[in-house]
Formats: C-alpha cells, sequence, structure tokens
C-alpha cells in the first residue's frame, strides 16, 4: 500500500511539473530594464551601439544579416532539436506576413559569443530585437503564431512608438 502511494505522489509531482514546463514554452517575457550590473546609458539606443555599454542590444554584424524595420527574430536553435524546426516554421511565416519584420535562425554551436550574452539555456530560444537593435524580450520552447504575434506586438507599431519607420 505504501509503494502504490509513493507512486502516485511521483505521478502527481511530474504529471504537475510537465504542465508548468508546457505552460512556459514559448511564452513572451519583456525586457524592461537593463542587465544587472550593468550601468544605465542615457540617450536613445542606437544598432551601431556598443555591447560594452550594458545595454542589450544586436547589431546587424551580430546577425549577418540587415535587422527589421520593425522588429527581427533572432532564433538560436540547435541541430538537433525538433521545437527549433516548428519554432523556425511559425516564426518565417510571421516574418513573411508582416511587414518590416525579420527572422534569422542562428545555430548555437557557431554563436557561443550570443549565447553566452544572453545567457541562451535552451533551444529553441528566440530574441526578439526592436527596429533599433535593442532587446524587447525572449521566448524559450517551442512558439506558436499566437505568441509570436503577441511577442511582435510589444515593439510597437509607427503610430505608437516614435522612431519606427512607417512600412
Amino acid at each position: 500500500m505504501r509503494g502504490a502511494l509513493l507512486v502516485l505522489v511521483v505521478l502527481a509531482l511530474a504529471t504537475v511539473l510537465g504542465l508548468a514546463w508546457r505552460g512556459r514554452n514559448g511564452r513572451f517575457r519583456p525586457t524592461g530594464a537593463p542587465r544587472a550590473g550593468a550601468a544605465p546609458v542615457p540617450g536613445p539606443r542606437s544598432a551601431a551601439a556598443s555591447v560594452d555599454t550594458g545595454r542589450d542590444v544586436v547589431t546587424a554584424r551580430d546577425l549577418g544579416v540587415a535587422l527589421g524595420e520593425r522588429a527581427t527574430f533572432v532564433q538560436l536553435s540547435s541541430e538537433v532539436c525538433a521545437a527549433c524546426r516548428a519554432t523556425s516554421t511559425v516564426l518565417a511565416g510571421v516574418a513573411a506576413d508582416e511587414p518590416g519584420v525579420v527572422h534569422v535562425e542562428l545555430d548555437v554551436a557557431e554563436h557561443l559569443e550570443l549565447v553566452r550574452r544572453f545567457g541562451v539555456m535552451r533551444t529553441p530560444t528566440t530574441l526578439v530585437v526592436g527596429h533599433d537593435g535593442a532587446l524587447v524580450g525572449r521566448m524559450s520552447g517551442a512558439t506558436d503564431r499566437r505568441q509570436a504575434l503577441a511577442a511582435l506586438a510589444s515593439c510597437g507599431t509607427p503610430e505608437t512608438c516614435p522612431g519606427i519607420p512607417a512600412v
């Protein structure tokens, strides 16, 4: 009897942890402040700004492609990741449908500097980057279209965010 109770408790705990893990997949987490320990930098963010300033900024040089006029999805993936392929399909579709949005997929093994800089712990991790290169937020795990569009909405529009070029 005691063994059966233990099995039930372990099964219930595993179920709760699995549901919590699944609930976090693809969820957008906005970035509101500079990284811990980083000195704030006055003035507007620039795509050419150095990461040494303490701001979370991604440049076209980091990615090898130009940033989107509205936003860029920077997907950090690995070769053996099934969720990465599904997320890539979703983000490429959103980028094709939304003007001024770019999707770039990078292999974590080839971009270790970005992995370290942004504390990537799992793949896929998608960095949502504004038009100026500033990190707006991130998503970890498999992402669906609804989640990608919600993340994109946080980047603003030309009407709500001065500085975003009209497309």
